[in-house]
């Protein structure tokens, strides 16, 4: 499901949605596409949450200590992950409803 969603990137809604029917189809049930669909944007938030962590150190390294600047990639990141993994979600529970 993760690289079928990679794959499908230029299409904005439907990239997501596609990749999670074939990725709950091919998990058999709702409830493990679901896990599917789970497991890519915990990948994605970690190394997301990685990044910007290494990003942070440099600048607080810098000599710049600021809080809203952890803020603002924190909810970066968060929208980052959270915006194509609802498509995901939707697509997996149809797909294991047709499996």
């Amino acid at each position: 499901m993760f690289f079928l969603s990679i794959l499908l990137f230029w299409l904005p809604l439907l990239g997501p949605l596609i990749a999670g029917f074939v990725g709950g189809r091919k998990a058999g049930s709702v409830g493990r596409g679901i896990v599917a669909a789970i497991l890519p944007a915990i990948i994605v938030a970690a190394i997301f949450a990685l990044a910007a962590g290494l990003l942070l150190s440099l600048i607080n390294s810098l000599g710049i200590t600021i809080p809203l600047i952890g803020a603002i990639l924190g909810g970066g990141i968060g929208l980052l992950v959270a915006a194509p993994t609802l498509p995901l979600f939707v697509g997996a529970i149809i797909g294991g409803l047709f499996s």
